[in-house]
């Protein structure tokens, strides 16, 4: 997304909420922004990783840690989007 990003206001693909498709300069900076927060986001999430390389905790906690970082980076996401699109568009 962040090298190809998406053109124009869709309903299938790109960083779709109520705010980021109000016009098209906001549909262009939310899908820029979203994407640098989904690549920090992955990046966190590999270096998290590799704690399971030197702790090596058992199953069931890999899988509620693992469960829970996803659903965080997610709330992550769309919060820090929608307080940036709300910044630099005050007007909507």
């Amino acid at each position: 997304m962040y090298r190809f990003p998406v053109k124009k206001i869709n309903y299938l693909f790109g960083y779709r909420t109520k705010n980021s498709m109000k016009n098209q300069e906001v549909w262009n900076f939310s899908q820029k922004y979203s994407s640098i927060k989904m690549i920090q986001s992955g990046l966190f999430l590999v270096a998290f990783s590799f704690l399971g390389m030197v702790f090596h905790p058992d199953e069931k906690v890999q899988l509620i840690v693992g469960i829970g970082l996803s659903i965080l980076v997610c709330v992550f996401l769309f919060y820090t989007t929608e307080k940036a699109i709300k910044k630099n568009f005050p007007n909507l």
